[in-house]
């Protein structure tokens, strides 16, 4: 069995930045933990690809709300908020290794006796999953306030009301500062320099 959990809601952002779209959970969280004033009752993380790694993290929350992309089946670009029998989409639809490990972290905290109270996942449709280094594409970048807003109002429905930063207020980053957004398109390595199609040292070079 499980311990009782150590706080009311865990906010999550998933997915891999080095993969483009792959990034919108990460980028999404990122945007929720500097517009938001911390709260005792709410941890807010970058999951990233950690997946089995963040059991602790998710066997100690009552709720779950996980920012991530998924195959919706709609245009690129197109956000939606998945609750109960809906999370089967998200479940279901496997469009990377982190969200199979995701799934497997969800499937063994069960079996542990873990069951959150509420869950919801934020997801969006991906544009484009294969530009190594690459960021967000404009379809899906316009999306992450949209699913900061629609966070809020979910947290809103379980109970918990959210406080603005105060100006000058800046958090401690989620993760590296050097990869936080900015820096990561700014400081992105030429095409020449830099391939685009995964690590050069594990490509295997043609005759």
């Amino acid at each position: 069995m499980v311990n009782a959990p150590a706080y009311e809601v865990l906010v999550m952002g998933i997915g891999n930045i080095l993969w483009a779209d792959e990034g919108f959970g990460v980028r999404a969280v990122e945007r929720f933990h500097e517009r938001f004033a911390d709260d005792d009752a709410i941890r807010v993380i970058d999951g990233g690809t950690l997946g089995p790694y963040l059991m602790n993290e998710i066997v100690g929350a009552k709720r779950l709300l996980i920012f991530d992309c998924c195959d919706l089946k709609a245009a690129p670009g197109t956000l939606r908020v998945l609750r109960e029998d809906d999370i089967k989409i998200w479940s279901a639809t496997k469009i990377s290794p982190h969200q199979t490990g995701m799934n497997d972290v969800l499937a063994s905290a069960l079996l542990q006796g873990y069951e959150p109270e509420a869950m919801t996942v934020i997801g969006v449709q991906p544009a484009e999953l294969e530009d190594y280094g690459g960021s967000l594409t404009e379809a899906v970048k316009a999306r992450v306030d949209e699913a900061v807003a629609a966070a809020q109002e979910e947290l809103a429905r379980w109970g918990f009301e959210l406080n603005k930063r105060a100006e000058g207020d800046k958090p401690a980053p989620l993760g590296e500062k050097m990869l936080e957004i900015d820096p990561y398109e700014k400081e992105r390595p030429s095409e020449a320099a830099a391939c685009r199609t995964g690590d050069i040292r594990y490509l295997v070079k043609g005759a």
